[in-house]
């Protein structure tokens, strides 16, 4: 199992972002978190079988349709990319 974590700048938030993300890491059978960051971004932490994190990294710098994905960039992982099941962390994190 790997690790990998991204943070998404653009219109990414109030656009369904964080919940598009849980339904593709998913699907991907990934496990870890998202949130939104009190500077607009987008923060995601996962962990899951290299495949899986291609594929999401490629779907994040696109987002979802009402997104307007700005900017992708790979960030270190933290402890959120080793919880168990995909969850949505409400609120902002700074």
């Amino acid at each position: 199992m790997e690790r990998a974590a991204w943070k998404v700048r653009g219109r990414v938030q109030g656009v369904g972002f964080r919940w598009s993300t849980m339904q593709q890491a998913r699907a991907l059978g990934l496990s870890g978190r998202v949130w939104n960051c009190a500077d607009g971004s987008v923060e995601v932490h996962v962990r899951g079988e290299v495949g899986g994190l291609a594929a999401l990294e490629e779907w994040l710098s696109e987002g979802p349709e009402a997104a307007e994905v700005g900017g992708l960039e790979r960030i270190e992982p933290g402890p959120a990319a080793d919880e168990s099941g995909f969850a949505i962390v409400r609120g902002s994190v700074a």
